[in-house]
């Protein structure tokens, strides 16, 4: 069974920086196509951004996050990151990691296999 641990969430200033983790056990993170989602209070699950299996990685983000986010793999540490910048309050929400088996990386949640318990990010104005 795969299981998927987040952290690095926390409070940060507007035009800030953080560097989430998701950690990826049972699996060889490598194998699975990877994405971040956040969902905000009272909004559904967004897509951040996601990362190719294989060993191409090729990364895909929303336009939202386009430009200010950086997504990348750790295979020695099976590890997955998300690196963003220039925060806005707007990017507070609970952060998950999720993984897919299948090739894509799609936007809709329905499509991924595993899911991590989340981290919290928190921007101030």
């Amino acid at each position: 069974q795969v299981q998927l641990v987040e952290s690095g969430g926390g409070l940060v200033q507007a035009g800030g920086s953080l560097r989430l983790s998701c950690a990826v056990y049972g699996g060889t993170l490598w194998n699975y196509g990877m994405a971040w989602f956040r969902q905000s209070p009272g909004k559904e699950r967004e897509f951040v951004g996601g990362i190719h299996s294989g060993m191409e990685g090729r990364t895909t983000y929303a336009d939202s996050v386009q430009g200010r986010s950086t997504i990348a793999r750790e295979n020695a540490k099976n590890t997955l990151y998300l690196q963003m910048n220039i925060l806005k309050p707007e990017d507070t929400g609970l952060y998950y990691c999720a993984a897919r088996i299948w090739s894509g990386i799609p936007h809709d949640r329905d499509e991924y296999d595993y899911w991590g318990q989340g981290t919290q990010v928190t921007v101030s104005s």
